[in-house]
């Protein structure tokens, strides 16, 4: 939870000693330890200092705490969960290196093989599926209807 070196102390992460990717419950818990100290009835700070700097932590917590304000929050400091959105040295030629996925936090399901508890679950839904159906027939065979 320490503070970024990639962005200036003016975000709302750096104003709660976060680093972008930090999760729901690291700006929460953030948020809840920094009101403690700047609310305006429990410091020791001056008034107006302390109700100014609750109001930043407040209104950093508001955008970041919901996902669409933080999604365009993100984007409008740069930052993507993908990577960090940088501007290319020459602007009068195009980028021409594609973006690395590598280094994303996506995941795709077939970049891996399939756990034990999965194949687990595959045997038994092919299981249910096989005697669904010899239960159909065996019900079909009792009643005395014919089968083709």
């Amino acid at each position: 939870m320490g503070k970024s070196h990639f962005f200036s102390n003016t975000t709302y992460y750096s104003l709660l000693g976060l680093h972008p990717s930090a999760s729901v419950i690291d700006i929460r818990r953030a948020y809840r330890e920094l009101s403690k100290i700047y609310h305006p009835d429990t410091t020791e700070l001056p008034a107006n200092l302390a109700t100014t700097k609750f109001q930043q932590i407040n209104e950093a917590y508001a955008t970041l705490s919901n996902p669409e304000r933080r999604l365009s929050y993100d984007l409008k400091i740069g930052y993507s969960r993908f990577g960090v959105i940088q501007t290319p040295t020459d602007l009068n030629r195009p980028v021409s290196r594609g973006y690395d996925w590598s280094k994303s936090g996506y995941l795709d399901a077939t970049d891996r093989p399939l756990s034990s508890g999965e194949i687990f679950v595959l045997f038994i839904l092919g299981l249910t599926i096989v005697g669904c159906m010899l239960l159909a027939i065996a019900i079909a065979v009792l009643r005395g209807e014919v089968i083709l």
